[in-house]
């Protein structure tokens, strides 16, 4: 079922009154536990004062695959302003995840137009930019504009890992895209990596047990 919008939406509202402004950015990454694939990032733009909240709105965490893409139909359509972000897995292989996260966040954020007035941020991370900025611990379970970007960003990233798994199907990303499933990592095992994958992040075995389990019938 999804969530009433009312709650995250009236407390960007009352955030954006409190910093006296009505242009409000909500951003937010997908990817970062991934073991293939960029980290992909998406930032919208909520005029507080004339925006219509679409219903169902949430973090992407909690909403199915069929919720998420309808959800992002809806919030393209509503939104002020939205855009992508991305930093590559050989970004991420170079410096880190911490910094490939960020590298996409401000690309996604300095692509915006209108500028927005307020950037919020999912986590505890602030941006380099030269904008009002507050990082927010799980922002995308309080507010809507940061739950909106939370949606685009998995939804696009998504998309990306299913192209990719039509190139390199033996890794189940049309399943798992790319996070580390018990079926990714014996792929890895008997497969080595792909040319996306993260060098630099580890991935850990899966045991004899769980093999033995993954071959029985209902597993």
């Amino acid at each position: 079922m999804r969530r009433s919008v009312i709650e995250p939406f009236e407390f960007d509202r009352r955030l954006a009154k409190e910093a006296g402004i009505e242009l409000l950015c909500g951003v937010d990454e997908a990817g970062r536990g991934c073991l293939a694939g960029p980290v992909v990032a998406a930032a919208v733009v909520v005029n507080v004062e004339t925006h219509n909240p679409v219903e169902g709105v949430t973090d992407s965490k909690q909403l199915s695959f069929k919720d998420r893409e309808e959800l992002a139909a809806l919030l393209k359509d509503s939104l002020l302003a939205w855009t992508i972000g991305v930093a590559s897995w050989r970004f991420i292989d170079q410096h880190n995840i911490r910094q490939g996260a960020l590298r996409a966040m401000k690309r996604a954020v300095k692509a915006l137009e209108p500028t927005p007035q307020l950037v919020v941020v999912d986590g505890r991370d602030m941006l380099d930019l030269p904008l009002r900025v507050m990082p927010m611990v799980k922002g995308d379970s309080k507010s809507y504009a940061v739950a909106a970007a939370s949606i685009l960003a998995k939804v696009t990233r998504d998309r990306l890992m299913l192209r990719y798994h039509r190139l390199f199907p033996h890794y189940h990303w049309d399943k798992n895209k790319g996070y580390p499933t018990k079926e990714h990592r014996l792929a890895l095992e008997a497969r080595g990596y792909s040319p996306i994958h993260r060098r630099s992040f580890r991935w850990r075995k899966v045991s004899l047990a769980d093999s033995v389990k993954r071959q029985q019938p209902g597993s």
